[in-house]
C-alpha cells in the first residue's frame, strides 16, 4: 500500500460535556463506521466499483457532520485520517498477511521528485493504491496528468476516492478495484509512471496459480522464476507487461531480494528490460515503512532507456534521502556478475590484522527442512515409534535462547522421526510401529509436501549430523551462538557451525563466546516486524579473530 502524508492523524469528536468534566473524544470503532465516513466524503454521486458497492452495502453515508468536516479539514491540510483509523482498526498481523504496510512522507516525496526530474508523466499508475497517498501527492506534482488507483482491497478503495475527492482530483482519476496482476489498463500515447509501495507477501500466502502466472510470465522474457518470490517482485513483473519504451518506474520494497536467489529474476530485470536506473537501501532504524522496522529499498527504473551503470547508495536516515539524487555508479557488468547485491551498498571492508571471515574456519549450515513440521517432529502421533528413529533436535529459536552458553541436556528437546531410507535396517517389530506411523502421515498429506516429494524416500527428513556450534538465524535481537555439548541435531530454524578442520574444544569454547559477545543485529538483515535474519552466506562473512587470536 502507500506512502503515508504525515503521521496518521485519527478522526475524533470534539469533547462533549458530561456532568461538568469533558469526555474523551470519541474514535471511529469499526470499519462499518470508517465506511460511512468515505461514503460522506465521496457524496452521494460517487461512482462506486461493484466491490466498493459490496462492502458499503447496508452502510448509509455517515450523518455526524461534525466528525465529517474534521476528516475533511485534516484531508485539505495533508494529512490522512482515514488511513490512521484503518491502520488502528486492522491489526499488524492481518495487514502484513495482506501486505498493507504504509511509507512515510519523505520518501513518497523523493520518489516524486526523482520522477518529477524525468519530465511531467501524462499518466500515474500505483498498483496498490491503498487511501491514495502516492496519488494525493503526484495529483498535486503533476497537475495534467491522469490517476490510476488499483487496488484489491475495497474498503481501502473507498478511502482513496474519499481522499481524491476531498482533494479535487477525482475527476481524472480511475478506481480499480482489482488485483493489480490481472487488471486490464489500456496502453496511452504518453508516458505513464508506475510508482508506489507494491504490497509485501511472502510466497506461502501466495497461491499456487499465481505462482505459475509469475513463472510463465518471467520465462516470456527469458528468465526463469523461483515460486519462492514475494507479491512484490510479482509486480515489477507486471509493470513491465504494461510498460511502454519511456516509462519511468520508483517503487519502494523489502530489500531481501538483493541477495535471495528468488530476488534473482528481479535483478536479471532491472539489469535488462526494466532497465534500472538507482537502487537506495534504507536503513530499518530509518523506519522506511510505518511501525515496521524493516530494511527498505526504493528502486528506480526507466523502460528502454539502458543507463551506463547503477547508481547505489545506503541511506541511514530520512534527512539524507535528498530527492534520490545520491550515490556511487557501478558498472553495469559488475552488477551482472555480482551473485548477491547487497555487497555494492557497501565499503570494501579493511579486515584487521589478526582477523578472518567465520566462513574460513567454518562452514555454516541451516537445520533440515522437515516438510511438515505437524507430521515429523514428535508427539502423541509418534508414541509407539522406536527410540532409534526419534532425534532430540532443535526445534524451536527459544531451545538455544534459553539455554545460554551451552546446551549439556538433550532430555527437555522435542524430538525429529528421522527415519531411515531404507526401511529394511529396522527389525520386524520397529518396521511394524514405522508402517502404522506412515500410514497415518499419508492421511495427513506427508507425502504430498514440496519437500518429500523431492526426497530420496518421503518419509525421510535426513537430519544433518550434530554441529559443534549452534545459533538462531531469525529473530528480535541479535543470534545465540550455544555450544551443542550433547550433540542434538537441528531443522531449519537455527544454523550449525561446522569447523572446516578438527578445532580442540578450548577453541570452539572461544569461537561460541566471541561471536555470543560480538556479533550485533546490524552484521544481519531487518525484516517486517523488526526481526534480523542472517542467511548462512551473511553469517560467514561476519569477522572473527583468528584462531591463534582465539587461544590467547
Amino acid at each position: 500500500m502507500t506512502g503515508l502524508k504525515k503521521k496518521p492523524a485519527d478522526v475524533r469528536r470534539a469533547p462533549a460535556a458530561r456532568r461538568g468534566h469533558p469526555q474523551e473524544p470519541r474514535l471511529i470503532q469499526n470499519e462499518r463506521e470508517l465506511i460511512a465516513l468515505c461514503l460522506a466524503l465521496a457524496g452521494r454521486g460517487a461512482s462506486l466499483s461493484a466491490a466498493e458497492r459490496a462492502a458499503a452495502k447496508g452502510i448509509a453515508p455517515m450523518a455526524d457532520r461534525s466528525m465529517v468536516e474534521r476528516a475533511r479539514g485534516l484531508i485539505g491540510q495533508g494529512s490522512d485520517p482515514l488511513g490512521g483509523v484503518f491502520l488502528r482498526l486492522r491489526s499488524s498481523e492481518v495487514r502484513r498477511r495482506l501486505g498493507a504496510v504504509y511509507t512515510p512522507a519523505p520518501i513518497v516525496e523523493s520518489m516524486l521528485s526523482w520522477c518529477a526530474e524525468q519530465g511531467a508523466p501524462d499518466r500515474v499508475i500505483d498498483p496498490g493504491a491503498g487511501s491514495g497517498r502516492y496519488l494525493m501527492a503526484a495529483a498535486l506534482r503533476f497537475p495534467q496528468a491522469r490517476l490510476i488507483g488499483v487496488e484489491l482491497d475495497p474498503v481501502a478503495a473507498l478511502m482513496l476516492r474519499a481522499n481524491l475527492t476531498v482533494h479535487g482530483c477525482i475527476e481524472r482519476a480511475t478506481i480499480v478495484v482489482e488485483d493489480f496482476r490481472q487488471a486490464a489498463l489500456e496502453r496511452i500515447d504518453g508516458r505513464t509512471l508506475f510508482i508506489g509501495n507494491p504490497p509485501y507477501v511472502r510466497h506461502h500466502e501466495i497461491g499456487e496459480a499465481w505462482k505459475t502466472w509469475f513463472a510463465e510470465s518471467a520465462h516470456a522474457y527469458g528468465l526463469r522464476a523461483s515460486k519462492l518470490a514475494g507479491l512484490h517482485i510479482h509486480f515489477f513483473l507486471r509493470a513491465l507487461q504494461l510498460a511502454q519504451p519511456n516509462d519511468i518506474g520508483a517503487f519502494i520494497t523489502s530489500a531481501e531480494w538483493l541477495d535471495v536467489n528468488y530476488g534473482a529474476t528481479l535483478r536479471r530485470l532491472l539489469a535488462d528490460q526494466l532497465g534500472g536506473v538507482a537502487v537506495h537501501v534504507l536503513d530499518a532504524r530509518a523506519m522506511p515503512f510505518e511501525n515496521t522496522a524493516t530494511t527498505g529499498a526504493i528502486t528506480c527504473f526507466k523502460i528502454g532507456q539502458p543507463s551506463q551503470g547503477l547508481r547505489v547508495r545506503a541511506v541511514e536516515s530520512m534527512e539524507t534521502l535528498n530527492g534520490l539524487s545520491k550515490g556511487d555508479v557501478v558498472p553495469w557488468d559488475s552488477v551482472r556478475n555480482a551473485a548477491r547485491w547487497s555487497p555494492l551498498f557497501k565499503p570494501a571492508r579493511v579486515v584487521p590484522e589478526g582477523y578472518v571471515e567465520l566462513g574460513e574456519l567454518c562452514r555454516v549450515h541451516r537445520g533440515q527442512v522437515t516438510g511438515s513440521n505437524d507430521v515429523w517432529i514428535a508427539g502423541e502421533h509418534a508414541r509407539r515409534l522406536p527410540s532409534s528413529v526419534l532425534i532430540p533436535t532443535i526445534t524451536r529459536a527459544r531451545d538455544l535462547l534459553c539455554a545460554g552458553a551451552q546446551l549439556d541436556n538433550a532430555q527437555p528437546l522435542r524430538c525429529v522421526v528421522d527415519l531411515p531410507a531404507d526401511l529394511d535396517v529396522l527389525d520386524a517389530e520397529a518396521r511394524k510401529a514405522v508402517k502404522r506411523f506412515l500410514t497415518w502421515a499419508r492421511q495427513q498429506g506427508a507425502d504430498q509436501s514440496y519437500i518429500a516429494r523431492h526426497r530420496k524416500a518421503w518419509w525421510s527428513v535426513g537430519l544433518k549430523q550434530p554441529a559443534p556450534i549452534l545459533s538462531t538465524y531469525m529473530a528480535r535481537r541479535a543470534p545465540a551462538f550455544v555450544r551443542n555439548l550433547c550433540d542434538a541435531r537441528h531443522i531449519n530454524i537455527a544454523h550449525g557451525l561446522y569447523p572446516r578442520q578438527d578445532m580442540p574444544a578450548a577453541k570452539l569454547d572461544a569461537l561460541a563466546s566471541w561471536l555470543r559477545h560480538n556479533v550485533i543485529t546490524e552484521d544481519g538483515r531487518t525484516y517486517a516486524g523488526g526481526l534480523t535474519k542472517f542467511e548462512p552466506k551473511e553469517l560467514e562473512r561476519v569477522l572473527v579473530p583468528n584462531l591463534d587470536a582465539l587461544g590467547a
